[in-house]
């Protein structure tokens, strides 16, 4: 499958064109020149064919911009690693600096590109779009991708340069989703890097520096899955910017398509209320979670400190602390490899289905160990049990009153569950039916 990069300076519609393709709003589109930083990924199917489709920051030099040497990196990244570059420009501003300067590193890196000229929104602006010729670059391609003009011939074309794809198509692999969660400045974004060995997210001492849900494909040391960064999750009343609330929304949406999400803690500070929000929102949302208390190395320690640290988390998320807790160091690479065990062991317990022959033989001898207390002189009696055919662990209980059975008695049973089969890190639903 060919991959296709978008490059060009600020605000000329990079991530609109990258939605327009990808058929969905991925990026975030605001007004604000700079708001895509990171790579971000999607794919677009036209005619038949389908590829990978990546946005990029916009490209600029000498500027104020805190981020503009990580932004410059990350677009080099993209041209390097694309089949083919879409090197957007705009209409209304003509050729300006940025233009030039990318053009000329276009016209170095060898790799087959298509001009296009963006905001062409009316006959007259066609015109001014051959001014463009003068880039070296061919002849330039006008379309309007917020309205979606001209995107259908640009289509065309990208298919025409795009390298034949050799034989047959092979069917993807429906890989695990984990996303990286958490407050901001926790690691997040230095962890996804850790683990892919490359600068794939931008990474400063600014909170807030991720935006977008990052999506990576990960493939080492017997580990296949997809990898997420997110952007970090602060309370409701500090979310000042409007491109803010939009990253908070890609975060929450992220949580609710994953399949496990690595819960990033700040050791510094513990395990606080907005953190307890996230691992409520990771709950509601019944998927697997890996807590990870990140800069472990600035903690002073003695033999008792991991333990009371897990005590001070355990106390907080009860009543379900049956939870893979993780200590590390992004930064030294301490313990990262861990954590990519926990998520794929917790992933491995989301999708076990267990046996109802053996489900019975264990559950049914630990209920009449210990059976449901009598309700004004009304014994329960539970009969039978079975796991439920959905996607994440849920078991049915048959009795014949299940209106009596109390909540104590159901953690009860949960907890036996656990005990037996091991359910580390994935909530379990149980519920009881009348028999």
């Amino acid at each position: 499958m060919g991959i296709v990069a978008i490059v060009g300076r600020p605000n000329v519609g990079k991530s609109t064109l990258f939605n327009r393709l990808v058929g969905a709003r991925k990026a975030i589109v605001d007004e604000v020149a700079g708001v895509t930083r990171d790579r971000h990924y999607g794919k677009c199917e036209w005619c038949g064919r389908e590829f990978s489709v990546i946005d990029t920051g916009g490209y600029t030099s000498n500027s104020d911009d805190v981020f503009e040497s990580e932004i410059k990196k990350q677009v080099m990244l993209a041209i390097d690693e694309s089949d083919l570059i879409l090197f957007l420009c705009e209409v209304e501003t003509g050729i300006t600096d940025y233009d030039a300067e990318i053009a000329d590193i276009l016209r170095r890196s060898g790799k087959n590109v298509i001009l296009v000229v963006n905001k062409v929104d009316t006959g007259d602006k066609m015109y001014g779009a051959h001014e463009f010729n003068a880039l070296g670059l061919g002849e330039p391609f006008c379309i309007a991708s917020a309205s979606g003009s001209g995107t259908g011939d640009l289509l065309d074309e990208v298919l025409k340069r795009l390298p034949d794809e050799t034989g047959r198509k092979e069917e993807e692999k429906k890989l695990p989703h984990i996303a990286v969660v958490g407050r901001p400045n926790v690691g997040k974004s230095s962890l996804a890097n850790a683990l892919l060995g490359n600068d794939r997210n931008i990474v400063t001492p600014v909170a807030g520096t991720t935006r977008d849900a990052v999506s990576s494909h990960y493939n080492k040391f017997g580990f296949e899955f997809i990898l997420v960064d997110t952007a970090g999750l602060r309370k409701k009343n500090k979310v000042k910017e409007d491109i803010e609330f939009y990253s908070v929304l890609r975060s929450v949406r992220t949580i609710e398509e994953a399949d496990v999400c690595i819960l990033m803690l700040d050791a510094q500070n513990g395990i606080e209320s907005q953190d307890m929000n996230i691992f409520n929102l990771i709950l509601k949302n019944k998927k697997g979670c890996v807590i990870v208390v990140n800069k472990w190395d600035t903690i002073e320690k003695d033999n008792n400190t991991m333990e009371k640290f897990k005590s001070a988390i355990t106390g907080r998320i009860a009543p379900f602390t049956d939870v893979p807790i993780i200590f590390t160091s992004v930064i030294n690479k301490q313990r990262i490899h861990d954590v990519l065990a926990a998520a794929e062991k917790t992933y491995a317990n989301i999708s076990k289905r267990i046996p109802t022959s053996k489900l019975n033989e264990i559950m049914l001898a630990e209920i009449e160990n210990f059976p449901p207390p009598s309700i004004k002189g009304k014994y329960i009696r539970i009969k039978y049990a079975t796991q439920l055919s959905s996607p994440t662990p849920t078991f049915a209980f048959f009795c014949n009153l299940p209106q009596y059975i109390r909540d104590d008695y159901k953690r009860f049973l949960e907890n036996k569950l656990r005990q037996h089969f091991d359910f580390k890190g994935v909530p379990i639903q149980i519920f009881f039916r009348q028999k």
